[in-house]
């Protein structure tokens, strides 16, 4: 085994990688919430883009990257958003900030297998479900849905701190607790 290139272009540590295929990139965040454009043919950076933070919110934590089915819009979570950018320019083209029912931290999203939604998890317990057009949201699921009440009001609470989209069923996710244990849920409908 030989390191074939080394990337240099963040401040702090890697929190997520995605590649491209079809636009021959790989994105790499950070928890400097900067967003880095590697040209797989040459490796030179093409691009480095700030996450645009919310008013008031600084720009650390985790970032989380992930490319849509065709490869061509990136998924970009951090604890203060969700956003959704054009890959080929690295433009921002939607964005939902916490608000409302939803308004704790996000722990992490992930697009479901046909891209046609996100499933999102916060720190609180709910779990949203959005359009991945343009980031709508369709659906919360409160904690009190998936989790008994002893596990809700443990100290400290648990909560999803990861979220995984089946690769088969779109309707379908599982997400992995705090506590340890793993949901896999299907919305009905009616939901």
């Amino acid at each position: 085994m030989r390191v074939k290139i080394r990337l240099k272009g963040h401040q702090k540590r890697i929190t997520g990688l995605a590649f491209s295929n079809s636009l021959h990139i790989l994105v790499s965040s950070g928890a400097d919430a900067q967003l880095c454009v590697w040209a797989t043919d040459s490796w030179e950076k093409k691009k480095s883009v700030a996450i645009q933070m919310p008013a008031g919110k600084t720009p650390s934590g985790d970032t989380r990257v992930q490319f849509n089915s065709d490869q061509n819009r990136l998924l970009v979570v951090h604890e203060t958003q969700i956003a959704i950018y054009d890959a080929s320019k690295m433009e921002r083209i939607y964005q939902w900030i916490p608000q409302g029912t939803l308004s704790a931290a996000i722990s992490h999203a992930s697009y479901s297998c046909n891209s046609q939604l996100v499933f999102a998890a916060f720190t609180d317990g709910n779990v949203a479900i959005f359009d991945a057009d343009n980031l709508r949201l369709r659906c919360r699921i409160a904690s009190s849905a998936y989790m008994s009440t002893t596990a809700i009001n443990s100290n400290p609470p648990v909560y999803p701190f990861v979220v995984a989209a089946h690769p088969q069923e779109p309707n379908q996710f599982a997400v992995g607790l705090s506590d340890g244990s793993v949901k896999v849920m299907e919305p009905l409908e009616s939901d």
